[in-house]
């Protein structure tokens, strides 16, 4: 009986460890002290603050721009890279394998320095663009392994029905194939989105003045103003985006 609790403490002691920071954080941004040092009594004017700053505003609209962009370009690469690596087997394709592997375990601060002397090198301005490029680095890999694990699924004697039946290849690709397989690309690119909306790192290094995204102004703010209720409230509203796109992610490749 002791042996078989164990599992379970340990995955107690596991979840603590991970998630107890983060749900003092949220509390936090609810708590009228400024410090945290104590529940001094539930409030809002933290998140009105927000309001207020518009420098977060423009910050947060940067964000999404960026993830939007690149998770559309990564999901439109990442499918492509998929359906290459599924459907040809050869060398070549061994080493298109791991040049999409890469990035996954690559250091986020060696890809954010190689990526800046690459814009340096082609004499590119540091702006909203180069970050939207340095996105779609690290994104079309895990757009390209969702969909790839949905392929591996896939009954391809559908196409090959439809194609019988007089279909060219287009028409077989937007009625069946695509169909099909786009809760598997939707969801690579909501993983997309929640991994470009919240990357600090390689952002940091490609961006440029103006080009600010909301993790490098909450940094910003820890670091010279220290509105540490502020940042906890924003954070909050942070992490509810980032909650809701994974969940919708998972219920699209679990369908």
């Amino acid at each position: 009986m002791k042996q078989s609790r164990i599992p379970h403490l340990t995955t107690i002691v596991v979840l603590l460890f991970f998630y107890l920071p983060i749900a003092v954080l949220v509390v936090n941004s609810f708590n009228v002290s400024r410090f945290g040092t104590g529940w001094q009594g539930f409030t809002l004017k933290w998140y009105e603050r927000l309001a207020d700053r518009e420098d977060l505003w423009l910050a947060l609209g940067n964000s999404l721009k960026v993830a939007c962009g690149a998770s559309a370009v990564a999901m439109l690469l990442g499918t492509c890279a998929a359906f290459a690596l599924q459907r040809y087997r050869s060398g070549v394709q061994t080493m298109h394998g791991m040049l999409v592997t890469v990035p996954l375990v690559l250091p986020e601060i060696l890809m954010g320095m190689s990526l800046l002397l690459l814009f340096v090198a082609l004499g590119m301005q540091l702006t909203l663009v180069t970050v939207g490029l340095a996105h779609v680095t690290f994104c079309i890999s895990y757009v390209a392994l969702v969909v790839q694990a949905r392929l591996q699924d896939f009954d391809f004697t559908l196409v090959d029905a439809a194609r019988d039946l007089g279909a060219t290849r287009s028409q077989a690709f937007r009625k069946i194939v695509l169909p099909l397989l786009a809760p598997g690309i939707l969801a690579g690119g909501l993983l997309a989105f929640t991994l470009s909306i919240d990357d600090f790192v390689v952002t940091f290094f490609v961006k440029g003045p103006g080009a600010d995204t909301l993790p490098v102004v909450i940094y910003s703010m820890i670091k010279k103003s220290r509105e540490f209720p502020v940042i906890n409230a924003l954070s909050t509203l942070l992490l509810l985006i980032t909650f809701v796109a994974v969940w919708t992610s998972q219920k699209l490749t679990a369908k």
